[in-house]
């Protein structure tokens, strides 16, 4: 583990000359948040369905786009950051050469993405509460949440990024992340979609992500975080468990 933070440090290092890329992670939900979140929410109100009809429509989607952030923060460092790195740079060609091993290459480019996600939510957590829209004290377990939803979602990267056969092949992840993105409750609750496409809503990973930092958000803290929690870390360990043995043959083939 000691050798994956120095990937993790040499890519600090880079990140130091490219942090725009961090401030228009943090502006893109916040846009979402000022158009959607406050623009539409001046229409809609208070959220149908909720149990506390004082959640105002902006604090209802800011949780949501908080957990956004902290995937694609995470998903796109290691998919496409990743494969950069690995078909065309090179760069791990030669790390492998050196005592850091592929586990160690997957570790840390996972530790950095996961920190990555973090950050970038951290920052619009900030906003946000700058905004008033933290509508409960409980909003800072959104931290170590987004550490989780960071963590699963680097996995899933990782493991991405060892099929892609080219950088059209990065479509098809859109093709999944979009929808996902407008359908999994980001702007509204499970309860408008009938059963069986709500049992659907609720397999998906952003699901879970919204929903384990949209009820502390709400002043909701109890076991049934306890689900999705379960649910995001397993969804890394499996992800992890697809990516090595992937990896580890495309480097030391």
């Amino acid at each position: 583990m000691t050798r994956a933070l120095l990937l993790v440090e040499r890519n600090l290092m880079i990140y130091r000359y490219t942090w725009a890329m961090l401030a228009a992670e943090v502006l893109e939900p916040l846009l979402y948040l000022l158009s959607i979140g406050v623009g539409v929410g001046a229409l809609v109100g208070s959220v149908p369905g909720l149990d506390d009809p004082g959640v105002t429509y902006a604090q209802f989607v800011a949780p949501a786009l908080l957990a956004t952030a902290a995937m694609n923060g995470a998903m796109n460092e290691t998919s496409f950051g990743l494969y950069i790195k690995l078909r065309l740079e090179r760069t791990y060609d030669t790390m492998v050469t050196t005592p850091l091993g592929v586990r160690d290459i997957a570790f840390g480019e996972t530790a950095w993405a996961l920190l990555r996600g973090t950050i970038a939510s951290c920052g619009f957590l900030v906003i946000v509460a700058l905004l008033g829209y933290a509508r409960s004290p409980w909003v800072l377990l959104a931290v170590p949440g987004a550490a989780v939803i960071g963590f699963a979602f680097a996995a899933v990267g990782l493991a991405v990024a060892t099929f892609l056969r080219g950088f059209h092949d990065f479509q098809l992840i859109q093709l999944v992340m979009l929808p996902m993105f407008l359908f999994a409750t980001t702007f509204f609750p499970v309860g408008v979609y009938p059963r069986p496409v709500q049992v659907f809503v609720e397999c998906l990973p952003l699901y879970h992500a919204i929903q384990l930092l949209r009820e502390p958000a709400l002043g909701h803290v109890g076991p049934a975080l306890l689900p999705s929690l379960v649910y995001l870390l397993a969804l890394g360990a499996l992800a992890l468990a697809v990516a090595l043995p992937r990896l580890r043959r495309t480097l030391l083939s």
